[in-house]
């Protein structure tokens, strides 16, 4: 279900509320240039800032727009188990695909305490379960033995998006995992490295903005073409390292709105670029040819 590019998409906000007929059009766009599938309401969807409403709001609207035609992975985790599983209750009834869990963060809980919040998750619903692992923004790391315990004991839970950074835990994941555990990249930089060692494709940030290009990455990669797709991640490569020059999703926002796919308004915490950054996404954008003339 989940091979491939599949977007981290941006919610746009127009004065202060979620622009519904903008993201409309990004969905539409993603669909267009080979994205695999839609995933609302994470990190990059800045789905700590969203209120309950406003989150049930743009799950049923991605599925709603989809329309089936790729699958939806809805962002439904939290810090509160009994607050996950209300929205992942909600993302399973409105008819999302998946569900995208990430490790609660700030509470820092054991791996007991890991195992036992995303079992209650899996448990509550039928539909298939992604963790998200992501221990530089969450404080805690899930560790591969954690995830194994699960991938064994939870039916529906199927696979992991790993941004731990780190090759050798993404290795040791795919070891003892079962062979049907899907390995997704959650670090732009890293998706053609994981692949290698048998992930199947990536939940992508810079691909807002570059779909097609990231599609074709992992889709030549798959082919064989191995020559091809190292020759689109170098391409990518320092346009996705200025997409985390700042707090994501800072740069790729900022970058939408320079590129006019939408406007780069954000929710505080997060706040405009520096200055000195915003040159940097400028230069990026340019040298790949997207920005012309400014």
């Amino acid at each position: 279900m989940f091979d491939g590019s599949l977007v981290a998409i941006v919610t746009p906000f127009k004065n202060g509320k979620i622009d519904e007929k903008k993201y409309a059009e990004l969905i539409e766009f993603q669909i267009k240039n080979g994205t695999s599938g839609i995933v609302p309401c994470g990190t990059t969807g800045e789905s700590p800032t969203l209120n309950f409403e406003e989150h049930d709001r743009v799950i049923e609207l991605t599925v709603e727009i989809v329309n089936k035609r790729v699958p939806v992975m809805a962002g439904t985790g939290s810090n509160s188990t009994e607050e996950a599983i209300m929205l992942t209750k909600h993302a399973e009834k409105v008819g999302a695909d998946a569900s995208l869990q990430v490790s609660p963060y700030y509470n820092r809980p054991t791996q007991k305490g890991l195992y036992l919040h995303f079992k209650a998750i899996a448990d509550s619903v039928k539909i298939p379960i992604i963790l998200y692992n992501i221990a530089g923004r969450t404080g805690v790391n899930i560790e591969p033995e954690t995830i194994a315990r699960l991938a064994n004991d939870c039916k529906n839970l199927v696979g992991v998006k790993e941004a731990s950074g780190s090759l050798d835990q993404m290795s040791r994941i795919r070891q003892i995992c079962p062979k049907s555990f899907q390995l997704i990249s959650g670090d732009d930089s890293l998706t053609l490295p994981l692949m290698a060692i048998g992930g199947i494709g990536v939940i992508s940030v810079v691909a807002n903005i570059v779909p097609r290009d990231v599609a074709n990455m992992v889709s030549e990669f798959k082919k064989g073409n191995i020559q091809k797709a190292e020759e689109i991640h170098y391409k990518l490569l320092p346009l996705t390292k200025a997409m985390f020059i700042e707090t994501n999703p800072i740069p790729v926002k900022t970058a939408m709105g320079l590129l006019g796919m939408c406007s780069p308004d954000l929710r505080l915490p997060l706040c405009t670029m520096s200055d000195e950054n915003l040159e940097k996404v400028k230069k990026a954008l340019k040298d790949y040819g997207l920005l012309k003339g400014k």
